[in-house]
C-alpha cells in the first residue's frame, strides 16, 4: 500500500479570505504537482480531505489530474489537531493507494506515528503543495518512498 500524504496549497490570510482558499500561487503549486505525478501514471483509488476550504481546493486539482478510481470525498479528523490514531487505525485495515490532504501538525503527527511509533517526531519537512510517499511493506512496517515539492518539479 502506498499513502500518499499531501498538505494544502499555500492558502490566503484569513483578513483577505475568511474562508482561507487558495492563493494563485497555492493552486499553481498543486497543479504543477499533480502535472508531474500524472506524467508518471501515478494512480490511486481514492483522495481524502478535511472540511476546509484550501484542502477541498487542493484535493480537486489533484483530483484532476489524477483520476482516482473511487474519487475525492471530505473526511473527519483530518483537521490541524485531530488525532492521527484514527487514521493509522483506519489505514490498517486497507489495502489500496489513498491520498490525504490535510494540514500541519496532524501530518507531521501522522508521519511520526506511522514510521517510528512517536507523534512527537519530526521526520518530514511537508511543504505546501507537496506530497510525502509512504509505502507499507508485507511486515506492516512503514517507510518514506519519495518526496516531491512544488519547487523541484516546476
Amino acid at each position: 500500500m502506498f499513502l500518499y500524504l499531501v498538505q494544502h496549497g499555500e492558502a490566503k490570510r484569513e483578513d483577505e479570505d475568511p474562508a482561507r482558499g487558495l492563493t494563485e500561487k497555492g493552486a499553481e503549486d498543486v497543479r504543477k504537482t499533480a502535472l508531474f505525478l500524472q506524467s508518471r501514471n501515478l494512480s490511486l483509488s481514492r483522495v481524502f480531505h478535511s472540511s476546509k476550504t484550501r484542502a477541498i481546493q487542493t484535493a480537486r486539482i489533484f483530483g484532476d489530474y489524477l483520476k482516482p478510481i473511487a474519487g475525492a470525498s471530505e473526511s473527519a479528523d483530518l483537521a490541524p489537531m485531530d488525532d492521527p490514531a484514527i487514521w493509522s487505525s483506519r489505514i490498517a485495515g486497507m489495502q489500496e493507494d489513498i491520498m490525504l490532504v490535510g494540514h500541519l501538525p496532524f501530518l507531521a503527527r501522522l508521519t511520526g506515528l506511522l514510521l517510528c511509533n512517536d507523534t512527537e517526531r519530526s521526520l518530514v519537512d511537508f511543504r505546501m503543495g507537496g506530497v510525502v510517499c509512504l509505502a507499507r511493506s508485507e511486515g506492516e512496517r512503514w517507510a518514506v518512498e519519495w518526496m516531491i515539492v512544488p519547487d523541484i518539479v516546476g
